[in-house]
């Protein structure tokens, strides 16, 4: 898949709105979600950075993935993807999903600028990153995240993610989620 493809989406889907309604950032621009490119390399960065700083982000974590988008999301034949939202032409999210067996994939990387958060922005592209993940067959989408992450944990929820184990990693909590597609409604 192209790093400059944008994602397929029917025209109605809130990801694809242009005018301003449904806005979680202000009434006056809208959010637009892409599949990642080079030139955002510096912006992933800067956003991986802050989940460090933040706690969100393992001491072993080196970010590999994100410094390797194209090896590490786009180099299997459209099965994994990455995604940026876009506020006036700035990154300030990011999420990405990799196949992790045929019909399971992980939800990695969920990041929104501190001060774009609780405004819509994680919904926006999880439900992205969900709508690749189904288009894709995939029957088990799973993540983790840090127990601190209150507000993500709550999204996750509403999703209809299940909480699945609770690990301790370095003396903090590691929660890891499961969403079964399976049990969806087939249309």
């Amino acid at each position: 898949m192209p790093w400059n493809s944008l994602i397929s989406l029917p025209p109605d889907s809130p990801l694809t709105m242009n005018n301003g309604e449904n806005n979680p950032t202000d009434g006056n621009s809208s959010i637009e979600v892409r599949l990642a490119n080079d030139s955002d390399h510096a912006a992933l960065r800067e956003l991986f950075q802050e989940g460090v700083i933040e706690g969100q982000v393992p001491y072993n974590d080196t970010g590999a993935d994100i410094d390797n988008l194209q090896e590490g999301y786009f180099n299997d034949e459209g099965s994994s993807a990455f995604w940026v939202a876009i506020h006036k032409d700035k990154v300030i999210g990011m999420i990405g999903v990799q196949k992790t067996a045929d019909n399971s994939a992980e939800i990695r990387r969920l990041r929104v600028r501190k001060d774009h958060r609780r405004r819509g922005v994680g919904t926006r592209l999880l439900e992205c990153a969900l709508n690749f993940c189904r288009e894709h067959g995939y029957l088990k989408i799973v993540l983790d995240v840090r127990i601190e992450r209150g507000p993500a944990i709550t999204m996750f929820e509403k999703f209809g993610f299940v909480l699945s184990r609770t690990r301790d990693i370095g003396g903090r909590k590691m929660l890891d989620f499961y969403l079964d597609l399976y049990r969806e409604p087939q249309s």
